[in-house]
């Protein structure tokens, strides 16, 4: 993290936000009239004062310039600190004057000190007459001096200018009177000097170029301005040529001369191909400053292309292309020789001779150059040699100005910016190769044209007094002064008593209101001129305020601020300054005047705020104007962002925690690499925080935070570096070339800030694997060359991809090809193996060689076989793929097998013998006495004996027994006769069967299999499982209907296993940690409910049910009750599987709601109630419900409550008593109270509508009030 030292708009030096008095107001949210914002300007604590009226450019640069952090004081800076600690102002705390301790340690940045100097020039500059005041002509704006136009548009000539009364103008051309009227093209803008000549109607600007001068006059004098030189924008065509080819031995130097049109302004230059393709240019072929293309030598390749000159012209936008150079070299070898292209000496390879350097440009050992003050200096050396020299600079008796100077076209240029006088001196060029350098000498002298030393400024005089007019210039050679008054030479302007002339300065005594005029001076020399008006006006005016009165300035505190008090009076008033309108006038200790007003406040403390009022007097009267000063808290920055490095794909946060006034408004913004920064959908913005999710390689950089008010700002840098993947790296390049090796050369990419670990070199071949690359080989990181080991025959391209711990680079560009010569093979195929397809066949594979290992072309491979036992003559065949199948073989006989690879180069080394077998048949023979034992309810043992081996016909993988489930010995239980199978190894004659289901019959039959399958299945045998324990019964559920009854239910085991004996039921009350005496029962096996009594409302119950037959229990299941609802805290066991829902929001809106509606209902019935309405059930009661129900037409319907039916199956009564094994069936069940009926359709009506029915004979006036539903199927 760093704390960034300059400060913004109003930063931390306090600077205050208000406009000048001829500036608009400030930031928004300023007070209104009279608590509008002054002009007010701030300082940094080191002394450097900010003047009002360039600080609000000051503040906009920077936000667009970088800034730097300040590392260390300078002695000046430490000289003022320690007279800060000495000092202390008092009622300043600790830690308010750390903050003024911590702010002068800033260094201001570069452009503080400009400002500076502009503030020091408004202290002292020239005053401005109001506008109500009589003046004067003054120049406000005018064209450049050299003005070039655009022969497509209108030409438009500035000048304006002010003064009272206001100007009338004329204008000269070629320094005679420019009559307006008589040209219909030239009309001049309503209240200004400005010429426009039209050209829509015809004519030809070339008429109008000359020399332009405005006039500016009023009663009180003429004001003039430059001498504009008007010039027409010329783009003149390339001549016609024919250009033959141009022939040049290799290595040769070579000049293209471009040789422009000369156009206006001068055409910008470069070089293309015919096909519009830019030429690649190094430090063998560059274009000069004169726009010549120069060949330090001529390679082969550069007869690829044509090269071709163009101009591109600035006004027109239009580009001219000079006729294609085509060139012919001689060379002694082909181009397209690699072995040549890659040499390390490429030019002796070549047969290139090798030459010392000497100069193309400029001729000869010395030359000489001469540059005007404030202009750029460009020398230029461009040489020739072989190999191409390399070019270096340097300047006799110093250096080089590094602050200014840079080398441009690859060295070949020496450009230094902003010339001055100390720049003039010898500089010379080191052109150097192996062979040799020769240099060249340029003798550079700076001129100059005239520039101000001291303008001459409007003077303002009252009547009587003294003054004068400076005009100081300088330049090389030394300029001439001419002084005019009005437009024309001093020397024939009539005689002024009044009026010394001498030398560069004019001397006014006794000033009469007469002396009122405007003055020229004019300094030139040979390279150009100055002109300046001043003008002279002698006035009696007392003082007056020129900015608006009770104007309110906040400041930050601590900081060094100015008031303005802007006035004007002559003779030149007095000002004061008074603070809450006492009378001691401010000026000394704290406080400091300058001469033109301004008052100075040099640290801002709470006790300064106030009303400050500025007197100005004369001896024609007095004007005052009031201040109030609030001083602010600045802003800071306490948590700053601090730099991080993260990985891709990772989230940061950058922190920034902000203490500011808390009457300004507060706004936090972020800045990247010091532009703003655009918040995207990545990006998260808080008040305190900036946070980026999957960072990415183009979010390094430096974050800013800038936390900013009206009044003042801070800000604070960090900076983000992202660990990304390698850029992929570039130029490969293939030296060394030998038979078996090549050396690969590349250039590193970007490792994007994590070290690169390994580099992995892939290939790839066109033969046999065309577009597909393997890796050849991995290098460690530190390593950019590597020596790479070939095979025969292979035509190889390269490629490297760069390894970090972020992830690999994108492969780099392919390196060019090179093809090995080619050698017999040095290795045969492997992984040859023989084996049957058919019992009559044996096929022999194997895995064919790559391209690497072929080592030539037409590979093939020679393949041998004979029987292993007979020693027979070895067959053989040639084969071009991978497999061969040898046919009319006996089944599986052994072969002895040899594959061997050859090329056109010959033969590999004599193969390995390899064993393979022919085609298998099925087994003839199944295993016999096979034996059956029981061992317990799920599995058996097997014996049997094992068969011949002439039976096998092949390779005897295992034993197979096949069995499946015929039937269970429960009755009515359909079971799956879905095959089974177990195996044995091929060695064994006993085994075990498991996972069998108990209590069940069985059929087993056992066979051999060999690589075939299987063979003969030998006798059926069938067995049976004695019973075992069932599985744990199923579907176990616990309900608490009330706080007295706790019902149980469970459905059948899924595996009995055997014939159920019953349930038994362990259960057992416990509060806590406290538990009860277990209790014990036992069900009959058709049971599968059971009702209790709880003990007391406040325990719980843990209950074990497991089935059981004549073997014994089966597994068990385990469930607990529920909780009363009056227990405060659940345990454990029971909050992890169930959740309070009383305590849910969607649980207790939803009771809400229902409320809500009831409550209407229950007024809607009232209102119904009141009004005498009758709510008719239903007419026809005794008429039962069909598809056309009598309720479609009057409004009434029959409610069953049906919700309120027990589930199915339910065997507990409604008075609580347990019914064990009764009818599932009994109706009485589903009536409420027992009074449950049947209609004479069968249909089931419960409770409520037996009651429903009672009343109707009383009546509907209450029949259906209580019955919310029927009151909105009522209203319907």
């Amino acid at each position: 993290m760093r704390r960034l030292a300059a400060r913004g708009a109003a930063g931390d030096a306090g600077e205050a936000a208000a406009p000048a008095a001829h500036s608009s107001d400030c930031a928004p949210g300023g007070s209104p009239s009279p608590g509008r914002l002054i002009d007010l300007c701030a300082v940094w604590d080191t002394g450097v004062v900010l003047p009002c009226a360039d600080w609000s450019a000051a503040s906009i640069g920077v936000s667009r310039r970088r800034l730097n952090e300040a590392e260390g004081l300078s002695s000046v800076q430490e000289a003022h600190l320690e007279r800060h600690k000495a000092a202390r102002p008092r009622g300043l705390g600790s830690r308010e004057w750390g903050l003024v301790l911590r702010m002068a340690r800033q260094q201001a940045p570069p452009w503080v000190h400009a400002a500076f100097l502009l503030f020091l020039l408004s202290l002292s500059g020239a005053i401005e007459i109001p506008m109500d005041l009589t003046q004067p002509p003054t120049i406000t704006k005018q064209s450049v001096k050299d003005h070039i136009v655009d022969p497509r548009d209108n030409i438009l000539i500035e000048c304006e200018a002010k003064g009272n009364p206001a100007p009338s103008f004329h204008w000269t051309r070629n320094s005679r009177f420019f009559n307006i009227a008589k040209d219909p093209r030239v009309s001049m803008r309503r209240r200004s000097g400005t010429l426009v000549i039209d050209f829509r109607s015809g004519g030809r600007p070339e008429e109008y170029e000359g020399e332009y001068q405005c006039f500016a006059r009023n009663k009180f004098g003429t004001a003039l301005s430059n001498r504009i030189r008007l010039q027409v924008s010329k783009s003149p065509l390339w001549p016609k040529e024919n250009l033959d080819p141009v022939v040049v031995q290799e290595g040769a130097p070579l000049t293209l001369q471009c040789n422009p049109p000369p156009g206006l302004p001068s055409p910008v230059i470069f070089w293309m191909s015919s096909s519009m393709e830019p030429i690649t240019q190094d430090k063998r072929v560059s274009q000069g400053h004169n726009g010549d293309l120069y060949f330090s030598n001529v390679m082969q390749q550069d007869m690829q292309t044509d090269y071709s000159c163009n101009a591109r012209f600035h006004f027109t936008h239009t580009i001219q292309q000079k006729n294609p150079f085509t060139l012919k070299v001689l060379t002694n070898h082909p181009y397209n020789d690699s072995s040549l292209r890659n040499h390390p000496d490429m030019y002796s390879a070549r047969g290139v001779a090798e030459r010392t350097p000497s100069f193309m440009y400029p001729q000869g050992t010395s030359s000489s150059q001469m540059v005007l003050r404030g202009m750029d200096l460009l020398l230029e050396c461009i040489a020739s040699g072989v190999p191409t020299p390399d070019i270096a600079w340097y300047k006799k008796g110093g250096d080089l100005p590094s602050d200014k100077a840079k080398f441009e076209n690859f060295n070949k240029a020496l450009r230094i910016t902003n010339v001055s006088e100390e720049d003039s001196g010898e500089y010379f060029c080191l052109a150097s190769n192996k062979m040799g350098s020769i240099r060249h000498t340029i003798s550079v002298r700076v001129k100059a044209a005239p520039y101000w030393l001291d303008e001459p400024k409007n003077l303002i005089l009252a009547p009587g007094e003294d003054g004068r007019l400076v005009c100081r210039a300088n330049g090389n050679p030394k300029p001439t002064v001419q002084w005019m008054v009005n437009g024309e030479p001093l020397q024939s302007a009539p005689p002024n008593p009044n009026r010394e002339v001498a030398g560069d300065t004019i001397i006014f005594r006794d000033t009469q209101i007469s002396s009122r005029a405007v003055y020229q001076c004019n300094t030139s020399n040979e390279h150009g001129y100055l002109l300046a008006n001043a003008f002279v006006s002698v006035l009696d005016v007392p003082p007056r305020m020129l900015s608006p009165r009770n104007q309110l300035i906040r400041v930050i505190l601590y900081n060094r601020t100015r008031l303005d008090c802007p006035f004007f009076g002559s003779p030149i008033p007095t000002l004061r300054w008074f603070k809450n309108g006492q009378g001691s006038n401010l000026d000394g200790g704290n406080y400091h005047v300058y001469e033109n007003g301004s008052l100075e406040i040099k640290m801002i403390r709470k006790e300064d705020q106030g009303i400050y009022t500025c007197v100005a007097t004369n001896i024609l009267g007095k004007a005052e104007n009031q201040v109030r000063l609030e001083v602010k808290d600045p802003t800071r920055i306490f948590r700053m962002p601090e730099d991080q490095v993260a990985k891709r794909g990772t989230t940061v946060q950058l922190e920034c925690r902000v203490k500011h006034d808390p009457s300004l408004k507060l706004t936090v913004s972020w800045l990247k690499d010091d532009e703003p920064l655009y918040i995207g959908n990545r990006m998260k913005k808080e008040d305190d925080s900036l946070t980026i999710f999957g960072v990415a390689e183009r979010d390094q950089g430096s974050y800013t935070c800038v936390a900013s008010t009206e009044l003042d700002q801070d800000l604070a840098k960090a900076h983000l570096t992202v660990l990304g993947r390698p850029d992929r790296p570039r130029d490969l390049e293939l030296t060394d070339l030998a038979e078996r090796s090549v050396r690969l050369t590349w250039i590193p990419g970007d490792d994007n800030n994590s070290p690169i670990t390994d580099y992995v070199v892939q290939f790839e071949e066109d033969q046999f694997q065309p577009g597909v690359w393997h890796d050849h080989s991995k290098f460690p990181g530190s390593v950019n060359s590597a020596v790479l080991q070939l095979s025969p025959y292979v035509n190889y391209q390269f490629r490297v991809i760069a390894v970090n711990e972020v992830g690999s680079s994108h492969p780099s560009l392919p390196s060019e090809r090179y093809r090995t010569s080619g050698a017999p093979p040095e290795s045969n195929p492997g992984d040859v193996k023989g084996e049957g397809t058919r019992k009559n066949n044996m096929e022999i594979t194997w895995t064919p060689m790559n391209a690497t290992s072929a080592f030539g072309p037409n590979l093939r491979y020679i393949v041998k076989w004979r029987r292993r036992e007979t020693r027979d003559t070895w067959n053989n065949v040639t084969v071009w793929g991978s497999r061969y199948v040898v046919g009319q073989t006996p089944v599986y006989v052994p072969y002895e097998i040899r594959v061997q690879a050859e090329n056109d180069f010959g033969k590999g080394p004599e193969p390995d013998t390899v064993i393979g077998y022919s085609g298998e048949d099925y087994p003839r023979a199944a295993p016999t006495e096979v034996k059956i034992r029981v061992m317990n309810s799920t599995a058996i043992s097997l014996q049997w004996n094992r068969v011949y081996s002439d039976t096998v016909q092949g390779q005897l993988r295992e034993y197979r027994a096949y069995y499946w489930r015929e039937s269970s010995l429960l009755k009515n239980l359909w079971v799956s006769q879905k095959r089974q199978q177990a195996s044995f190894s091929s060695d064994r004659n006993r085994g075990v069967v498991s996972r069998l289901f108990p209590y069940s019959n069985y059929k087993l039959e056992m066979v051999v299999v060999n690589g075939r399958g299987d063979g003969p299945r030998s006798e059926t045998k069938e067995f049976t499982t004695p019973e075992g324990v069932p599985s744990a019964p199923r579907r176990f559920r616990v309900r608490q209907p009330n706080l007295e009854t706790i019902n149980l239910e469970w459905d059948h085991p899924e595996h009995p296993n055997g014939i159920l004996t019953g349930y038994i039921l362990k259960y057992v009350a416990f509060n806590g940690t406290k538990v009860g005496k277990q209790m014990v029962e036992n069900f009959s096996p058709n049971q599968t409910k059971f009702s209790m009594q709880r003990a007391d409302p406040v325990s719980r119950y843990r209950f074990t049910l497991s089935a059981r037959t004549q073997v014994g229990s089966g597994e068990a299941v385990t469930e607990e009750s529920p909780a009363p609802p009056n227990e405060a805290t659940p345990t454990a066991a029971y909050t992890n599987n169930h959740t309070d829902i009383a305590t849910q929001g969607w649980f207790i809106g939803l009771m809400c709601a229902i409320a809500l509606l009831v409550l209407i209902l229950l007024i809607v019935c009232f209102i119904k109630r009141s009004r005498g309405g009758k709510y008719p059930v239903r007419e026809k009661k005794d008429v039962p419900l069909g598809p056309e129900d009598p309720k479609e037409e009057d409004g009434s319907f029959d409610y069953s409550d049906e919700d309120n039916k027990p589930l199915q199956g339910s065997q507990t009564s409604l008075d609580g008593t347990i019914k064990q094994q009764e009818s599932d069936d009994s109706l009485v069940d589903y009536g409420e109270g027992g009074e449950g009926q049947f209609n004479e359709d069968g249909s089931f009506i419960g409770q409520y509508t037996v009651k429903k029915d009672k009343e109707e004979t009383e009546g509907n006036e209450s029949s259906e009030a209580t019955s919310p539903v029927n009151a909105i199927y009522s209203l319907a």
